[in-house]
């Protein structure tokens, strides 16, 4: 009984992050809400018993492309007129 709640929640709160995702208008939360989905995936991996893609889940789905993705937004709200000192383009 307790895995079927387990199961139900973690559905649930995966299907609320991946909807908040879409319904944001801030790049930033959307980003941290894009994170916080790919660890809710590793973990729904995890319940899946495939440890391997949950690992993988978390490290390039959350880890690497959410870095990515936060960098993105950090050269996005400078702009094109305000590179740093240095940089060419």
């Amino acid at each position: 009984m307790t895995a079927w709640l387990l199961d139900g929640l973690l559905a649930a709160m995966l299907v609320i992050t991946a909807v908040s995702v879409l319904a944001s208008s801030s790049l930033f939360r959307a980003v941290v809400m894009f994170i916080a989905f790919g660890m809710l995936m590793a973990l729904a991996w995890m319940r899946l018993q495939a440890p391997d893609i949950a690992l993988a889940e978390a490290a390039i789905g959350a880890g690497l492309t959410g870095v990515l993705l936060l960098d993105a937004v950090a050269h996005f709200r400078r702009g094109p007129g305000n590179a740093r000192e240095g940089e060419q383009g």
